[in-house]
């Protein structure tokens, strides 16, 4: 048994691995027109056992153990457990971020269209997924036996459902999109989509427990926590924002927010996500709710500046790395797994990009815009990782269907990007532009400047 020591000497260099991949692997990912968090998410699976441990299999089982046997009983090594709670605890402050940076005023501007379009990349996903998880049920080699068929088509149908709105609303920014018809429409869709690939992924959750105790826990102290936040935590946090400006008003020579209203902040979230752990929803559902609650404003601006690039470039690659660790690509050798794979990426690809692109011409999209909407849409990356890592933990899906689904996750995601910079330089062929108001006209002034520019 590693005493503390080492297990912390080794956190250290695992950690320092983690980072230097990623930065190895970012000026490859750039030239390829991706975002920094798609490379910070393949570093992860670079040094799981699909490729390193492929290429250089002891070394990559020294860096990463696993397993530790002692006395002929086999139990999680520390390391790993290590890097499963630093993953944890950047994945449920990248959370509350997510949360905080939700914007509820985007959403209610495009409220019909986003409601639509999001219906259409909802129906036709839960359609697909339910079909193709009910019948991946039988035979136990996808979802484990408590799963009931009609679950593993909820499951299924969540998994080809959501898009990731932190990773989208990162590639908007990157893109340039942030203040256009495109970007908002993605970003509004996104969050109704994700909002409701959760809630049947709660509800598969709470059905698979054992008891009506269990279930009634978990439904019911899911809403008790959202109405409390949405009440009493908002007022709390209201408190913390009033005074902050205040004090900023009064003394603004001292220098930032007081420590005081950062750590109050961080123990609502945490408070928050172990009470939602603890009924059985997951932390990361507690620290979201605690971030749409948080008043925008100073002390919020504060903790993005203090906490975006230690979550985002340090604790939150440990969960990556944890995720790679679980996905094992030798399991696609098998014909059967690797047929589904094909089936599972297709649908996947297809749901989304068809029922988001032809509901957002539907909605007065030309088809350029209309097409890089539904390119957007495939962008799962973190989201769907969280969702896999649920039902990992909750014993709903076997490792075949987690490397199935985290595959599917990096090519649906890798691909969003460029399918949607294609759509934009066809549109800038045809002399137009992505605007607030849609497909326009390029200014005479932007394409006199690009032509003196060549």
């Amino acid at each position: 048994m590693p005493t503390p020591l080492q297990v912390t000497t080794h956190f250290f260099l695992q950690v320092a691995v983690i980072l230097a991949t990623y930065r190895l692997l970012w000026p490859l990912f750039r030239r390829l027109g991706q975002v920094q968090v798609v490379a910070i998410m393949v570093a992860g699976f670079v040094l799981g056992p699909s490729l390193l441990g492929a290429v250089w299999p002891g070394a990559q089982e020294w860096l990463f153990p696993v397993t530790l046997t002692i006395g002929g009983a086999t139990t999680m090594h520390p390391n790993l457990a290590a890097l499963y709670v630093v993953g944890q605890l950047g994945l449920v402050l990248y959370m509350f971020l997510v949360g905080a940076s939700f914007k509820l005023d985007i959403l209610q501007a495009h409220l019909r269209q986003a409601g639509t379009t999001s219906a259409f990349g909802v129906l036709v996903p839960l359609v697909l997924g339910g079909i193709c998880g009910w019948l991946m049920v039988p035979g136990g080699r996808y979802f484990t036996e408590r799963v009931a068929n009609w679950q593993g088509g909820l499951f299924m149908a969540s998994a080809i459902a959501i898009t990731a709105f932190p990773m989208l609303a990162w590639i908007v920014y990157d893109s340039g999109l942030l203040n256009t018809r495109l970007g908002t429409m993605s970003l509004s869709c996104a969050a109704v989509d994700d909002a409701c690939s959760w809630v049947l992924l709660a509800t598969v959750v709470a059905t698979t427990k054992n008891s009506m105790g269990d279930i009634v826990l978990t439904v019911g102290g899911g809403v008790g926590y959202v109405l409390f936040m949405a009440f009493a935590g908002r007022r709390l946090l209201a408190r913390f924002e009033a005074r902050t400006v205040l004090r900023e008003n009064s003394e603004p020579t001292t220098g930032g927010v007081p420590t005081a209203y950062l750590c109050a902040v961080l123990l609502v979230v945490l408070v928050g996500a172990w009470f939602t752990d603890w009924v059985g929803i997951y932390s990361v559902f507690g620290a979201f709710v605690a971030g749409t609650v948080m008043p925008r404003g100073l002390l919020l601006d504060q903790i993005r500046e203090r906490f975006e690039p230690i979550v985002a470039y340090l604790l939150l690659p440990a969960f990556f790395i944890y995720s790679g660790l679980n996905t094992e690509l030798s399991l696609l050798l098998d014909a059967p797994i690797l047929l589904m794979t094909l089936v599972v990426l297709t649908l996947s690809f297809a749901g989304k990009f068809g029922a988001i692109g032809l509901a957002a011409r539907w909605q007065g999209m030309s088809w350029r815009e209309a097409g890089a909407m539904g390119a957007l849409a495939n962008a799962r990356g973190l989201m769907e990782l969280i969702l896999l890592n649920v039902g990992a933990n909750a014993n709903l899906i076997t490792p075949e269907l987690y490397t199935i689904l985290a595959l599917m996750t990096i090519i649906t995601t890798f691909l969003a990007t460029p399918l949607q910079r294609m759509f934009e330089r066809q549109a800038r062929k045809a002399g137009k532009v992505f605007s607030p108001g849609g497909e326009e006209p390029e200014p005479i002034a932007v394409r006199l400047s690009a032509g003196t520019s060549t």
